[in-house]
């Protein structure tokens, strides 16, 4: 039997907010209290004084009618006033007190006591703790789906005793929604834990079968901000920044203002190139040594490019903009580290590499049969991991991006001076960096907004690690009036295409900034823009936070910005 039940879909929203996909939420139900101007309690103790006042003054004027032997319909002006507030006092205490049980008789379905019923006897016999069901009080408006409730309490049981994967659910349902809904119910009965604050609805979960998440029983909201415009290289962006720190965004539009007010920024592509390095053992390391000179022979090394470009077409459709650039290696004894670097397209490309990779290893593996091939990738690449290789070599692309901000512009925008900029510079991100023994961290907060732009154009997270190399140089110019600011960052892994970029909220994201997909005109000149933009944010990001810190404003900011005291509990001195 049929019956309507909430399925674990709860999110915590305002009653008038709309969400992806849905209509509008429910509202709260109104009182008619809710339009009183006075509060609850004292509206409801004048009424009750002005009943037994006025009730009591009838009674006394009644009787003195009777024992005059007045007729009791002549009544005075004062008798009429006292009439008229008795009718309102009674008509106010019925409808507040009554209403409620009133409602409750009225507002239920009729006909649908079968389906009320039914519902009632499928939560009694479930026998699975309900982790929600302390916070039924709250209102998570979520939605009535119909579903077969012998079906669905069977799924959820069986995942819940393990007899059923719920990793399998996708392909044994044939609807991804529906799948994560039932994991979600399985995941609260099992862990006891409820899930209420994480949303559900208004996602496509078909969006990320089989290439963004496995196992999903919801997602998670994190606001995004604008930054800008970005003057950069002629054209204005206007920069998405997922993130939850405060000042990030308000820092990084300051440093924004200050480059479009003199004249904007310009940035170069210097590389671009994605790198995957298998490792690979031999009986001896003059085998290892040979193979890495015969890698490094131009003659061979060109053959190896026609062979891994044409494999690399013939593999998939995507593929075909992999082309290789060059092959660096490295020996560690026995074993051979050979780190590839290619070309791909406007795709970030790791596994395109790895395709063409795994070609050229078979293809070798014919004419050094002694070769064991121990890992496609060995660490040389290296990817999400802080390693000189990236910083020296570059990985993806490596950017420089440059602006001059006028003295003006320094002192009244940054509310700074351009020769306490340089210094600061110079003892906090070269000098103190050194005392630290950075690696690629001569920077003040390069990864806050790479990260923040990566999250929201839908890049991967964790390959903020490399990609956030950067040194920042500030110099005095035009006689010290003005301040010359560049990043160089020499490993920003970033794409237009595949993984997170598809999805709408980041593909939104990636069309406000005008890159979203491959350039039909030049393949991969919408990753290499995307690339500037990245630097040229950070730039802003830069010098809003370097002038900060010189004008002593930080801590100021960040206790402004930054100090939400909402959920937090209050101690009283």
């Amino acid at each position: 039997m049929d019956v309507r039940r909430r399925l674990p879909t709860r999110s915590v929203r305002p009653p008038s907010t709309l969400t992806a996909g849905e209509g509008p939420v429910q509202q709260q139900q109104l009182k008619a209290s809710d339009v009183l101007p006075l509060s609850l309690y004292l509206t409801n103790g004048i009424f009750f004084v002005l009943f037994f006042s006025v009730a009591y003054f009838l009674l006394h004027r009644w009787r003195e009618k009777i024992r005059t032997s007045t007729p009791l319909h002549v009544v005075t002006l004062s008798e009429i006033a006292a009439i008229v507030s008795l009718v309102a006092s009674v008509i106010y205490l019925l409808g507040f007190f009554g209403v409620d049980f009133v409602q409750s008789l009225v507002t239920r379905p009729p006909g649908d006591d079968d389906a009320w019923d039914a519902e009632d006897d499928l939560f009694r016999e479930d026998s699975g703790p309900r982790p929600c069901a302390a916070a039924a009080a709250i209102d998570y408006s979520p939605p009535l789906i119909v579903i077969s409730s012998e079906e669905e309490e069977e799924i959820i049981r069986s995942v819940v005793a393990g007899s059923v994967a719920s990793h399998s659910l996708e392909s044994k349902l044939g609807d991804c929604r529906r799948a994560a809904a039932i994991r979600r119910e399985a995941l609260e009965r099992t862990t006891g834990r409820c899930l209420a604050g994480l949303p559900f609805d208004g996602f496509d979960y078909e969006s990320i079968l089989g290439q963004c998440c496995e196992s999903p029983v919801g997602y998670v909201q994190i606001p995004v901000g604008i930054a800008g415009p970005l003057l950069l290289d002629g054209r204005k962006y206007w920069v998405p920044m997922a993130t939850t720190e405060g000042c990030l965004v308000a820092s990084t539009n300051r440093g924004c203002k200050a480059i479009f007010a003199s004249g904007g920024a310009t940035s170069m592509v210097l590389k671009d190139a994605m790198t995957r390095a298998p490792v690979v053992r031999f009986p001896t390391a003059a085998m290892a040594a040979h193979l890495k000179l015969f890698v490094e022979d131009p003659i061979n090394f060109d053959n190896l490019a026609l062979l891994f470009n044409r494999m690399s077409s013939l593999s998939t459709k995507s593929s075909r903009y992999g082309r290789l650039k060059g092959i660096v290696c490295a020996i560690a004894g026995k074993n051979l580290y050979m780190r590839f670097s290619c070309s791909t397209g406007d795709a970030m490309g790791m596994n395109m590499v790895s395709k063409g990779v795994q070609n050229v290893l078979d293809f070798l593996q014919s004419d050094f049969p002694h070769m064991d091939v121990i890992g496609l990738s060995g660490n040389f690449c290296s990817d999400k991991k802080a390693a000189a290789v990236n910083w020296i070599e570059g990985r993806g692309k490596s950017v420089v991006c440059e602006a001059t901000i006028g003295e003006e512009v320094v002192q009244k925008v940054l509310k700074t001076s351009v020769a306490a900029l340089v210094e600061l510079n110079v003892l906090k991100n070269l000098t103190g960096s050194a005392m630290a023994a950075a690696l690629g961290g001569f920077n003040a907060h390069a990864s806050n907004i790479v990260s923040a732009v990566y999250i929201a154009t839908g890049q991967d997270p964790a390959q903020n690690v490399e990609s956030s190399n950067c040194i920042t140089m500030m110099e005095a110019v035009n006689g010290g009036k003005d301040l010359h600011i560049s990043v160089t960052m020499p490993s920003i892994e970033v794409g237009t295409v595949g993984g997170g970029t598809q999805l709408a909220s980041q593909s939104a994201c990636l069309n406000l900034l005008g890159v979203k997909g491959a350039s039909k005109e030049s393949p991969g000149a919408n990753s290499r823009v995307l690339a500037t933009i990245v630097a040229g944010s950070v730039l802003a990001g830069e010098l809003s936070l370097m002038s900060a810190i010189a004008a002593g404003q930080l801590l100021q900011s960040h206790m402004k910005h930054n100090r939400s005291t909402r959920g937090v509990s209050k101690i009283d001195s």
